[in-house]
């Protein structure tokens, strides 16, 4: 099973890279993913919801924290994987090398996890968020980062932290 994950995983990275590859692209794809760095957008709209919607804010920021807490402090130090670019180091990247391990993507993560509470408080939102979200995940996979495994496991762990956020009766 293990083996077929990570023959998928290749392919599709290698079909992301042969068919999609083109300059507009080389160029959007760092700073979209630069959006999802230490989870920044998402600590700023938060930041944000301080003042307009402490509840909303402090969900948000609950989630990022769960995120940090099981994404990279429990499930990326266990797991250890390596990421498809210290693997493959003749691919050039348009980034600079990630210096911790693969899975889960924490970009996903903390995207899903941001646009998954926003989404369920204020729906229309989700026009916004989840495309936002699904960009800085599929920037991890153009940019050669994360294998399509660490990207889906990452989003999904996210939701799921997401929704459990949302549903926290502690908050108004």
């Amino acid at each position: 099973m293990r083996n077929r994950v990570l023959r998928w995983d290749w392919m599709i990275l290698h079909k992301i890279r042969n068919r999609l590859g083109c300059r507009f692209l080389d160029r959007l794809m760092p700073w979209i993913t630069r959006l999802g760095n230490g989870g920044i957008l998402w600590l700023s709209i938060a930041a944000v919801l301080l003042f307009l919607r402490v509840g909303l804010a402090l969900r948000v920021f609950c989630g990022l924290g769960l995120g940090l807490l099981f994404g990279n402090l429990l499930i990326k130090l266990s797991v250890r994987r390596f990421r498809p670019c210290w693997i493959d180091e003749e691919h050039p990247l348009l980034v600079a090398v990630p210096g911790d391990y693969s899975f889960p993507s924490c970009h996903s993560l903390s995207s899903s996890i941001a646009a998954t509470i926003l989404t369920f408080s204020v729906p229309w939102l989700g026009w916004i968020v989840i495309p936002l979200a699904l960009f800085i995940a599929f920037s991890r996979l153009y940019l050669y980062v994360h294998f399509p495994s660490d990207v889906l496991v990452g989003t999904l762990l996210g939701v799921t932290i997401g929704l459990v956020v949302s549903h926290i009766p502690l908050f108004p």
